[in-house]
Order: C-alpha cells, then sequence, then structure tokens
C-alpha cells in the first residue's frame, strides 16, 4: 500500500532531530567536524557498506555539496554510532530512513521516535544544482531549521525530486544492493503513514572504504 498524502512523509522527515540525547558511545564525536577536519576524514572514505538483518547495501558518498555532512555520518558510522540502529520509518513508495540512536534498544512506535541524534546539530548543507531527490538518493533528514543536521537520513524509493523541499542535504547514492533497499522498503508496517515496522530492520554494521 503506497502514501498517497506527501505531506504525512514530510512532516515525519522534519521531526528529526527535535530532542538530542547524547550518544552512548564514548569514543564517537561531539560535535560535528570542521571543514579541516572534514577533510582529512573523506580522504578515505568513498563508500559505506551497510550490513543489515535483510541483507547488504553500499552507499557512495559524495561530499560535493555535503563535506561535512558526509564526514559527520563516516566519523559516526566509524565510531560504531549506527550499529544496532533501526530503520525506524518506512513509507512504501517514498523514503526509509534511519539514525535514531534511541532504536537500539525500543524497537517499538513511541512517543519520541525519530527525534533522537547524536547530541549536537550543525548546519544543513543545501544541495547544488546538479543533484537531485531521485531514486536510492541519501540526504539527511532534519526539522527544517538551518542548523538542525544529526544522524539521521533517508534513502528516496522513488524519484522524489517535485516531492521534497531542497532543504535535505544530500551526501550519497545507492550503487549495489538497491534490492535490498527495495526489500526494506516494502516490510510490513504498523500503519502505511507512520511506517513503524512490525520487525526491526537492523542495522549491524557500517564498513567505510576507499575506492583506491
Amino acid at each position: 500500500m503506497r502514501v498517497a498524502p506527501v505531506a504525512v512523509g514530510l512532516a515525519l522527515l522534519l521531526t528529526a532531530c527535535a530532542v538530542e540525547p547524547s550518544p552512548t558511545l564514548t569514543d564517537c564525536p561531539i560535535a560535528a567536524p570542521t571543514a579541516q577536519e572534514a577533510t582529512t576524514i573523506l580522504a578515505d572514505a568513498d563508500l559505506a557498506v551497510f550490513a543489515t538483518n535483510h541483507g547488504e547495501f553500499t552507499i557512495t558518498l559524495d561530499p560535493s555539496s555535503a563535506p561535512i555532512a558526509t564526514a559527520n555520518f563516516v566519523a559516526l558510522a566509524r565510531c560504531g554510532f549506527y550499529n544496532g540502529i533501526t530503520f525506524h520509518r518506512v513509507l512504501e513508495g517514498f523514503v526509509i530512513q534511519a539514525g535514531d540512536p534511541q532504536t537500539r534498544d525500543n524497537h517499538e512506535d513511541f512517543a519520541t521516535l525519530g527525534t533522537g541524534g547524536p547530541g549536537y546539530h550543525f548546519a544543513i548543507e543545501i544541495p547544488s544544482a546538479d543533484q537531485f531527490y531521485d531514486q536510492y538518493t541519501v540526504a539527511m533528514a532534519n526539522n527544517g531549521q538551518p542548523d538542525s543536521n544529526g544522524s539521521q537520513f533517508f534513502i528516496c524509493l522513488t524519484d522524489l525530486d517535485t516531492r521534497l523541499s531542497r532543504v535535505y542535504t544530500i551526501f550519497g547514492q545507492i550503487t549495489a544492493g538497491t534490492e535490498v533497499v527495495d526489500a526494506i522498503g516494502q516490510v510490513p508496517v504498523n500503519d502505511p503513514q507512520l511506517g513503524v515496522p512490525t520487525g526491526a530492520v537492523i542495522i549491524e554494521s557500517i564498513a567505510v572504504s576507499s575506492v583506491n
């Protein structure tokens, strides 16, 4: 069943990072990287391979218009921040969303679901004119405020370029395992508008590597 009201999906995305509990992993960043730190972090970071309980898929990272968001994602992935976190929103024909650390311990629907983050915010990096919210594009979720990027991200399940405002920082594209992403996008959920999976879709690990 597809989600008809676009506004419902957008509202769910806009709730990301409204509340920021501190990360539970002590070796994770406590702030977003500076521009100089981002350059260092991204020097050997081209691919992010997700291992999930539904299979593997790969993001080819694209820091061209979002070096801070991309480096922040890499730093969180490398410290294990995303390990055990679930895709807590699955809106068939729209997006799948993950990155809330609260979902490590709670796989159900709960009042603050979708509000967790790494304990800090950083500025939204607007996509360039030649970037689009195409199918399998990966972008940061935010609450609509200029400094509301955190750890949550979403993957477009279809071409959403005419349906999303250009306020979601694009930092990658799924280039392998699209069938896994498609399968996650069709898991049973508690409600087609809320999109909380009835069986947890868990990120087991993320391996970041260079193509060189």
